[in-house]
């Protein structure tokens, strides 16, 4: 097997798991619709200890698998990817970054920073894991669909989507391959320009003279240089919201995203029990609370 092939076999392990429960952690069914009201307003603050639990349980459905005795599904904490195939013979070691994905959340609020230079062989998948606790507000985790993409993909669509200099700008991290692998850099940024009309049409004029590929992205040398002439010149803002998943305009995860709010679950679709489990209307959150309990 190469890495493509051992990449390939681990998507179709992932994908089975659509639909199945996740025995980690169980939350017990409420007692009276009081407790199932004040269930209903705190149950998002589990998903990033339930996230973590399911990123433990996929390292182990991926190690159920034959890998032929050429390697090993390790988790890398901290380190990208979280799954790695650790390998003597496969080389590059493929990996896949776990993505969990509470669809009751306002948004797939995790990130994606990792420079594209890392993806240079698309060694790397992305698995983003949508969940739920399978009575909507008790019981295991369930996972409710399962998307897994190439890295490098999301990397090139992030990319594409925020660089616009000199708006916004998007730069690699400085080049750190002699620290230790603690200290290395592999995040990029996004910077948004600021200052008045004439310093932002100045700005304009100096991507304009870089000519027609001025405005394409690129993580080389030389390009980079040419953008941190723009910070040296012009003030720009650290973006603190750069590089969530949910808004970079990846098309495969925007259906990924669709289709799960559209996934009917316990007599309703995700969607709409996200509206009712975020409404102020108490009456209308507890006629939908009252038959799970």
């Amino acid at each position: 097997m190469n890495y493509e092939e051992i990449l390939a076999e681990a998507t179709r392990a992932l994908a089975a798991l659509n639909t199945n429960l996740i025995p980690v952690l169980e939350l017990h069914r409420p007692t009276s619709i009081q407790y199932a009201v004040q269930l209903a307003k705190v149950i998002s603050k589990l998903s990033p200890l339930l996230g973590n639990m399911i990123e433990f349980s996929t390292i182990d459905v991926l190690n159920r698998q034959n890998w032929n005795n050429q390697g090993i599904w390790v988790r890398q904490d901290p380190g990208f990817p979280d799954a790695l195939f650790q390998s003597n013979t496969i080389i590059p070691n493929p990996g896949i970054e776990i993505k969990a994905w509470f669809p009751f959340a306002t948004e797939i609020t995790a990130r994606f920073k990792d420079s594209i230079r890392i993806f240079e062989h698309d060694n790397i998948n992305v698995a983003l894991i949508a969940w739920l606790p399978e009575h909507v507000i008790w019981g295991e985790p369930q996972i409710i669909d399962v998307l897994v993409v190439s890295g490098r993909s999301i990397a090139e669509a992030r990319d594409n989507h925020y660089h616009n200099p000199p708006d916004y700008i998007v730069f690699e991290p400085e080049n750190t391959e002699d620290r230790t692998v603690n200290l290395q850099q592999t995040n990029t940024n996004g910077y948004k320009i600021q200052g008045t009309r004439a310093q932002q049409n100045q700005a304009i004029e100096i991507v304009n003279s870089w000519g027609v590929n001025g405005r394409v992205y690129s993580p080389s040398p030389e390009y980079q240089a040419q953008l941190r002439t723009l910070l040296g010149q012009f003030t720009y803002r650290l973006d603190t919201n750069y590089a969530k998943i949910d808004r970079i305009e990846h098309v495969e995860i925007e259906a990924f995203k669709s289709r799960v709010l559209n996934t009917q679950f316990n007599g309703r679709t995700i969607r709409q029990w996200s509206r009712i489990l975020s409404s102020n209307n108490q009456q209308l959150l507890e006629d939908a609370l009252r038959p799970l309990i």
